[in-house]
């Protein structure tokens, strides 16, 4: 059986808060004796309610129009009947304006015209605003901050869907060109092995009556050929799969061991969601480097250390070599250039500390793990 709340769980209380506020203009008109006040003021409550209905759907200069006729009945509302609960609307109306220009400009004219309401009524010393004068405060405060607050969230809102699709193009793109290298990789790998082949079975078939002995010797020829294009094609398929950082951090070990090298590996234990994309990036980044340290640097310690915030991950490998003499080294030497390209895929950078030896600093941005990338590799 369904349950049934009172506040549903996809709009929160805000829809019973708004009903509530729709309720209290007919209070304060009600409160005036005056017959032809009371028709006046339901038919401001409904003209502005229709209003507000049409500025919401309104585009371009309307928006203007519907808001100014928007001020002008809360304006009138709060003369007559010290209402000014219409303010409120407005004010969540103008933090939806899409628009700058438009809306500074709303916000100011409303902001003066609801400002001007209060003074007025507190001039008139009107019993039944004075009743309700901390309201009132807060719905003056609301005025200034609430458009704001929208206006700003809105702004937010459109900014996170663009990186959502920017990332979804980049995962497109990123697909697009996997499956082009896997492709070109096919063709060479496999394209050449095959035709091999049919050239030669079909050149055995014709020399299996004349010439057994050469006829032998081609399919041992295509059998030769078949086991290397497998093992080619095995090489690729393992190449495709990625490589996880905790295989790579063993592959390291394993060399840094028998290079008579000291090392040490710290990892957070906050880690985690790691696309494949990017561990096998980082594998990859991690190999070279520890290469180098091997080759390069005569160190006898080597620290590699992860570490992952809320905007980005950390790599630090460093060991106390003799360093990097010369800015040449730097910038285009022991494969340095290949990381960079790496990481400027990704909008990662790369920092280089030559003091007591080497100390590279990689940082990526911080993006959770992604079906779309997970699925290619």
């Amino acid at each position: 059986m369904k349950k049934y709340t009172i506040f549903q769980k996809w709009s929160g209380v805000s829809p019973y808060i708004w009903a509530v506020m729709s309720i209290l203009p007919f209070y304060f008109i009600f409160q005036s004796s005056s017959t032809p006040e009371i028709i006046t003021g339901l038919i401001l409550t409904v003209l502005f309610f229709i209003s507000l209905r049409f500025a919401f759907i309104s585009r371009r200069w309307p928006v203007y129009l519907w808001t100014s006729i928007l001020i002008g009945i809360s304006l009138t509302m709060s003369i007559l009947f010290a209402f000014i609960y219409f303010a409120f609307y407005i004010a969540y109306y103008n933090g939806n304006i899409k628009n700058r220009v438009a809306f500074l400009t709303l916000y100011i004219i409303h902001l003066v015209a609801t400002t001007f309401s209060i003074n007025y009524n507190l001039v008139l010393q009107k019993e039944i605003f004075l009743t309700q004068l901390p309201f009132n405060i807060i719905i003056w405060i609301s005025v200034i901050l609430l458009p704001f607050n929208i206006f700003n969230k809105k702004k937010q809102e459109k900014l996170e869907e663009q990186l959502e699709d920017a990332n979804k193009r980049i995962a497109e793109l990123v697909k697009q060109e996997e499956r082009q290298r896997i492709a070109r990789d096919l063709h060479d790998t496999l394209g050449q092995s095959l035709s091999m082949i049919g050239l030669k079975s079909d050149l055995a078939r014709k020399l299996i009556h004349k010439d057994p002995e050469k006829a032998r010797h081609e399919l041992k020829d295509v059998q030769q050929t078949a086991r290397t294009a497998l093992n080619e094609v095995r090489k690729m398929v393992s190449q495709m799969r990625g490589i996880r950082i905790k295989e790579e951090i063993v592959r390291v070990k394993e060399i840094l061991r028998a290079a008579e090298i000291e090392f040490e590996y710290i990892q957070a234990e906050s880690i985690k969601e790691i696309s494949l994309f990017y561990e096998n990036m980082i594998s990859m980044i991690i190999k070279e480097a520890v290469n180098n340290v091997v080759k390069h640097s005569q160190a006898t310690r080597c620290t590699i250390e992860i570490s992952q915030s809320e905007e980005e991950l950390r790599l630090m490998i460093k060991d106390n070599g003799i360093g990097t003499n010369s800015d040449k080294d730097v910038i285009d030497g022991h494969g340095l250039q290949g990381m960079r390209e790496r990481l400027e895929f990704v909008n990662g950078s790369l920092e280089i500390i030559t003091n007591d030896g080497t100390t590279l600093i990689i940082n990526i941005p911080n993006v959770r793990k992604q079906d779309e990338v997970e699925g290619l590799l």
